[in-house]
């Protein structure tokens, strides 16, 4: 897979994740119109009663389309305390929600106006700590359909369709012998409950350090 187009993601999930792993390049969309119940302001993690959905407030236009990059974040509930609770409250027990929390949790305290600041600064850290190096553009104008050379995950990687990669690789989560495996949760998944190892599950490619 040489290049690669996706729309911005809150917490995106594993699929998403595996795909910026095997591009070569990564454009994300910089240029589209905000599109609801999208992984744009959600995630699913796997909490204590199964998976949740967690969706970030936004403020709607009056009749009006927005570009994702100007969607402003509601300011009328109290989403990230919520969030947050939520997140420590399903991972708390796993292996390494004490080693990355001190990471995650300044996102959920900083005030934020923007969604689309909110997750390109989350998944940059995400990143980091996947210990991904990757060559991520941005769009600099909308296109309808890319050329050909280029995979469009814009859409296809969708909270109401199935995996369009295949992602099916399990690992460890801490819920899985009351609910069994949950398939292609939240990134955050994958890394609370397998740290350094996570790129054993979105990567083709052995990582580094020889794990």
């Amino acid at each position: 897979m040489q290049q690669i187009c996706l729309s911005t993601a809150y917490l995106g999930p594993v699929e998403y994740y595996s795909a910026l792993v095997k591009a070569e390049t990564v454009f994300l969309e910089n240029c589209e119109y905000y599109l609801k119940q999208t992984y744009r302001n959600r995630c699913h993690i796997a909490a204590a009663n199964g998976p949740m959905a967690l969706s970030i407030p936004v403020e709607k236009a009056s009749g009006e389309k927005l570009l994702t990059r100007d969607v402003r974040i509601s300011e009328h509930n109290d989403w990230q305390i919520q969030h947050w609770r939520s997140i420590e409250s399903a991972y708390n027990s796993t292996p390494f929600f004490e080693y990355y929390k001190d990471d995650l949790l300044p996102f959920y305290e900083k005030k934020w106006n923007f969604l689309w600041d909110f997750n390109f600064e989350i998944q940059s850290k995400i990143l980091e700590l996947l210990d991904l190096q990757l060559e991520i553009q941005l769009t600099r104008e909308y296109k309808a359909t890319l050329d050909e050379n280029t995979l469009d995950l814009r859409e296809s990687i969708h909270p109401k369709k199935e995996n369009p990669l295949g992602v099916s690789k399990n690992y460890y989560q801490v819920f899985e012998q009351r609910f069994g495996f949950q398939p292609n949760m939240s990134i955050i998944d994958l890394l609370l409950n397998m740290g350094n190892e996570s790129q054993l599950i979105i990567s083709p490619k052995t990582p580094k350090g020889g794990l």
